[in-house]
């Protein structure tokens, strides 16, 4: 059984897996000490990315992954939210595809959704689809 360090660096492989076979050029910073994981450069564009292990939602519709960075201390864990100034996207996998999300739009956590809610709501709702990588990085080419 992994245990999250070991499970959070096998999203951030499984991304940069996905980038590689995009062509998509990435660059990792020396230690650990960055807010971000990785660099991306798509067309000149240098973007600071942040891969988060995603989680299925209960019925299944959907998955989350939490937008911020969880420090634990001899005392309790403190949780960080990411800025703008941090990163500029969260990267996840979800059976086997990335999506990419702008920081912007995640609070403490994000929900992208398969399909819309069975009570008919849309405002506020984030589907998947709109997050793939390939769409993604179209806006940057």
């Amino acid at each position: 059984m992994l245990d999250s360090k070991q499970k959070g660096n096998l999203t951030e492989l499984q991304c940069l897996v996905e980038f590689a076979k995009l062509g998509i050029k990435t660059s990792l910073p020396y230690g650990e000490n960055c807010r971000y994981d990785f660099i991306i450069d798509i067309n000149g564009h240098l973007l600071k990315v942040q891969s988060k292990t995603s989680h299925k939602l209960e019925n299944g519709e959907g998955f989350e992954f939490k937008c911020e960075s969880v420090v634990v201390t001899t005392t309790k864990p403190t949780s960080t939210k990411y800025s703008l100034n941090e990163i500029d996207f969260f990267a996840t996998i979800d059976n086997d595809k990335c999506y990419l999300v702008p920081v912007e739009e995640c609070g403490c956590r994000k929900t992208l959704r398969y399909v819309y809610p069975r009570n008919g709501q849309k405002k506020g709702i984030s589907l998947a689809e709109n997050y793939e990588l390939e769409k993604v990085i179209k806006q940057f080419e």
